[in-house]
């Protein structure tokens, strides 16, 4: 008796969804890599309306005559631009995970308010701008 099977089992395989897949993880991948910005400053920026849970060391301030402040043992003290940083360092020492607020007036212009920026990027330093409530 010579039995035959009724159904055949067809080896061939449809790539349609899995180019579908492909092309949708592309299309994710090309949005989400346009969000990454790699040169920009890390700031923790505070909320008007809410307290940051983080303490300062020390704090620099920069006046509508852009004149310089640092913070050293709770009295500010007036720096030229060129001593922020060894006066930033004295201060915090070798404190890995510190914390500087920087207190600008609005009327500063930003370039001044970036170069103190850059300045704790090259430390290391975590920069808290701090801002007015509403």
């Amino acid at each position: 008796m010579a039995l035959k099977r009724r159904n055949k089992v067809d080896a061939s395989f449809s790539m349609s969804s899995m180019t579908d897949i492909v092309f949708l993880l592309l299309i994710f991948f090309m949005v989400t890599s346009t969000l990454i910005a790699p040169n920009a400053l890390k700031l923790l920026l505070p909320q008007s309306n809410n307290q940051t849970a983080a303490k300062p060391m020390t704090t620099i301030s920069i006046t509508k005559d852009l004149k310089y402040y640092v913070n050293i043992d709770g009295t500010p003290s007036r720096v030229a631009f060129h001593e922020i940083e060894p006066a930033l360092q004295k201060a915090i020492g070798a404190n890995e995970d510190a914390f500087v607020s920087l207190s600008a007036d609005k009327s500063v212009p930003i370039e001044q308010v970036v170069k103190v920026m850059n300045i704790a990027k090259r430390n290391k330093y975590k920069m808290i701008l701090a801002t007015a409530p509403e």
